[in-house]
């Protein structure tokens, strides 16, 4: 993380506080690297692209940062930064909709601790839910990955969405009951 002014928080001219809000975007990063990074992959549906967005996502996190913290009431910033990461998937899927794309069911799970077996066994089942998740109008797919592929709770959802938390529960309902209904029709 370069000093120029572009990238840098906003910490005036003192090193202390500098050093200091760089060692709690560090923590931030390595807390959350792998949910930002996972979220991407589950909308953007490949690894190397995932990787430029969750790069993207973390550098507009730290130009922030220092703003963020002071607005967020102590409050977690998980939420925030699947919101970066929301934003900057739907700009890669506008910028890319001309563009052909590899269909998320054709994809491989992001690779997780498990023995072999239990990877192969769920692999299956994983591109049949992917698959279901293809046909769901895009807020209630985004809820799902955050719910289920991040297990992010209905407040944080609600505010990496933009919503109330009660217009969160009934989106995550009624989202689960049309997959289950779209499972249940495809499969």
């Amino acid at each position: 993380m370069s000093g120029d002014s572009e990238t840098a928080p906003e910490t005036g001219s003192d090193p202390a506080a500098k050093a200091e809000l760089d060692r709690a975007f560090e923590d931030l990063y390595r807390a959350h690297l792998r949910d930002v990074y996972s979220y991407s992959y589950y909308r953007v549906g490949n690894h190397h692209d995932a990787e430029d967005l969750t790069e993207q996502a973390f550098l507009q996190a730290y130009r922030h940062f220092e703003r963020a913290r002071r607005e967020s009431n102590g409050r977690p910033l998980r939420p925030w930064l699947i919101r970066i990461a929301h934003n900057l998937a739907s700009n890669y899927h506008r910028d890319r909709a001309r563009r052909p794309q590899t269909p998320l069911d054709s994809a491989d799970p992001i690779p997780a601790k498990h023995g072999t077996e239990a990877l192969v066994e769920g692999r299956e089942e994983l591109r049949d839910v992917m698959a279901s998740l293809e046909h769901l109008p895009t807020d209630r797919r985004e809820a799902l990955i955050m719910r289920f592929a991040l297990g992010m709770g209905n407040r944080e959802i609600a505010r990496a969405l933009g919503r109330t938390d009660g217009a969160t529960k009934v989106l995550i309902h009624r989202a689960i009951k049309q997959l289950e209904e779209e499972m249940s029709t495809h499969g």
